[in-house]
């Protein structure tokens, strides 16, 4: 991906990731062979919380975020309507507990990833680039691994995808992603999401995509600047 091939799952790898997935007894990976690969579920009502009240009102703002990914991320979706993120948790580089509400003021692209996964294999050094040309104060990648387990193999997994600019973040746990398939968001993996600076979902995606391309920066750009 990131060294200009475009990537989506070809049966073979669909049908490897379905073996893996199945034996890893995790979560199901995703499946479509389709380019879109994102026919999501309804997103959970949005709770009554001050947070999800004032996320809500970003609905507009989604829309108009969402209109900018075309191309290699059209599969990305307006959140309808946008809700807090802020108590998504899982462990930062240094193995601490953290959420995304300590990534406050910075616009994040939260990422869910396994090694068993055959799409996440292909989409990390594309995720690593856009990290990479991007990341700031303002923006950051975070690429969450969702093995169970410990880290000897998503280490090794990132050792050989060529990783150099993502942060190591994980929950074996695989809290996270059951939150996230709670509030009708996560199919399967990779699960890629868009939240805004004050912990917002803006935007979601099941599936993976070319995150190292033009269409990608694009979106960021328009995401930073709205």
């Amino acid at each position: 991906m990131a060294d200009g091939n475009r990537f989506f799952p070809a049966p073979r790898l669909i049908l490897a990731a379905l073996v893996a997935g199945a034996l890893a007894g995790a979560v199901a990976v995703y499946v479509s062979e389709s380019r879109s690969g994102n026919n999501a579920p309804a997103q959970a009502a949005v709770g009554g919380s001050k947070d999800d009240v004032a996320c809500a009102a970003k609905s507009d703002r989604a829309k108009k975020i969402a209109a900018a990914a075309t191309g290699e991320v059209a599969a990305l979706l307006p959140a309808d309507p946008p809700q807090s993120m802020k108590s998504l948790a899982f462990n930062g580089p240094d193995g601490k507990p953290m959420t995304i509400a300590d990534h406050a003021g910075k616009t994040v692209l939260l990422n869910l990833w396994a090694t068993w996964c055959a799409p996440c294999r292909a989409e990390m050094p594309a995720l690593d680039a856009l990290q990479k040309e991007k990341g700031s104060d303002a923006f950051q990648v975070i690429a969450v691994n969702v093995d169970a387990g410990d880290d000897v193999k998503p280490k090794k997994f990132l050792k050989e995808t060529g990783v150099e600019a993502l942060g190591y973040f994980r929950d074996s746990t695989v809290a996270l992603f059951n939150d996230l398939k709670a509030r009708g968001l996560a199919l399967g993996l990779p699960v890629t999401m868009l939240i805004d600076s004050e912990g917002c979902l803006i935007a979601h995606m099941n599936g993976p995509a070319e995150w190292s391309g033009p269409d990608a920066r694009r979106l960021i750009e328009t995401a930073l600047g709205s």
